[in-house]
C-alpha cells in the first residue's frame, strides 16, 4: 500500500510538472517573440534581394543562386538534383529534424515516435535545399522580400554554411530523399527540439544578418508578424 501511495504521488507530480513546463513554454513562445531585435533596420534599395518563406508552419530563407559574393551552384551542383538547370534563380534553405524531414513527406505520415524524438533532442538535424526557377511566389507559400546590404548578405551566407555538417569540406547529401525533383536533404549540425525548432534556426539566420527578428520564436508566426 505504501509503495502504491508513493507511486501515485510520484506520477501526480510528474504530470503536474509536465503541464507546468508546457504552460511556461507556451507563455514564453507568446511573450519572447514580442521582443524585436534590430528594430532600426532599413532596407538597402540597391542591395541583394532575399526572401523569408513560410508554409504556415515552417520557415525558410531564399537567396539568389548567384551574386558577386556567392555562387550556390558550387555548393549544390544542379546536376545533383533530378531536374535543376542553370536557369534557376533562387535557392531556399531550411533546417529541421532529420527524422521528420526524411520520413514525413506529409502530415499523414507523421508517427508518434518521430514527433517524440524531434521534441526531445533524440534525433539529429538535416538541411533542406530547394532550387526555385523564379523568385519565391506568394502561392502556395507566403514570401516576404527584403533588400539587404552586401555585408548582411555575407553574414547570412556564413550562418547558413556553418549549419551544414561537412564531409571532406563538402556538404553531405541524403541520396534520393527529396520531396520533389528540385530539392535535396543534407546532413546538418545540431539537434532539433522543442526549444530549437526550424523557426528558431530561421531567427538565427535573420539575427546573423542584423535583420528584424524575435528574441526567440519556436513558431513561424513570431517571425512572419515582423514582416
Amino acid at each position: 500500500l505504501i509503495i502504491l501511495l508513493f507511486m501515485s504521488f510520484v506520477v501526480k507530480y510528474i504530470i503536474l510538472g509536465f503541464f507546468g513546463i508546457l504552460a511556461v513554454y507556451f507563455l514564453l513562445s507568446y511573450l519572447l517573440p514580442k521582443i524585436e531585435l534590430n528594430r532600426d533596420f532599413t532596407e538597402t534599395p540597391t542591395g541583394i534581394p532575399i526572401y523569408i518563406c513560410s508554409n504556415g508552419v515552417h520557415t525558410d530563407v531564399a537567396l539568389p543562386v548567384k551574386t558577386r559574393y556567392m555562387d550556390w551552384r558550387d555548393v549544390f551542383p544542379p546536376s545533383s538534383f533530378r531536374a535543376v538547370d542553370t536557369n534557376f534563380q533562387y535557392i531556399e534553405v531550411g533546417w529541421g529534424d532529420k527524422g521528420f524531414y526524411l520520413n514525413t513527406p506529409t502530415w499523414a505520415d507523421l508517427k508518434c515516435s518521430t514527433a517524440f524524438k524531434a521534441l526531445f533532442f533524440l534525433d539529429s538535424a538535416a538541411m533542406h535545399v530547394t532550387y526555385d526557377r523564379y523568385p519565391p511566389a506568394i502561392v502556395p507559400k507566403l514570401s516576404y522580400k527584403i533588400m539587404i546590404s552586401p555585408k548582411q548578405y555575407q553574414q547570412m551566407v556564413a550562418y547558413i554554411q556553418q549549419s551544414f555538417n561537412l564531409h571532406a569540406g563538402r556538404v553531405a547529401v541524403f541520396p534520393g530523399k527529396g520531396y520533389d525533383v528540385t530539392d535535396n536533404f543534407y546532413e546538418a549540425k545540431g539537434h532539433y527540439s522543442f526549444t530549437k525548432t526550424c523557426n528558431v534556426w530561421t531567427c538565427g539566420a535573420l539575427k546573423a544578418a542584423d535583420l528584424p527578428c524575435p528574441l526567440w520564436s519556436p513558431f513561424e508566426r513570431g517571425i512572419i508578424d515582423l514582416y
